[in-house]
């Protein structure tokens, strides 16, 4: 409808065409769904392609702070390994303390 063609929204509605399907819409299939007007076709075409474009950069970016969240997610562990590590030897060494007084 954002793109003036409201004429299609009952065949795409009777059609099933969600969002999904949409995007995996190519000419041909425009064209079966009964849009026959090649500008159209066009239309939808280029803005199906930015869709799809737009739908990529955010899952990159997704994956991108899934990596940092990972990556901060192990620093925080080796931390804690290191500082329970230190408290491990510093009873130790304070256990030896004692046992050698």
């Amino acid at each position: 409808m954002s793109l003036n063609l409201e004429q299609y929204v009952s065949e795409f509605t009777a059609q099933n065409i969600n969002g999904e399907h949409l995007l995996q819409l190519d000419g041909s299939k425009l064209k079966a769904l009964g849009m026959t007007s090649s500008q159209d076709r066009t239309i939808i075409k280029r803005k199906l392609k930015e869709m799809k474009a737009s739908l990529e950069k955010a899952r990159k970016a997704q994956e991108k702070m899934e990596k940092q969240r990972e990556k901060l997610r192990k620093r925080e562990q080796e931390q804690l390994q290191r500082r329970s590590r230190k408290t491990d030897k510093c009873s130790s060494d304070a256990t030896e303390g004692t046992n050698e007084q």
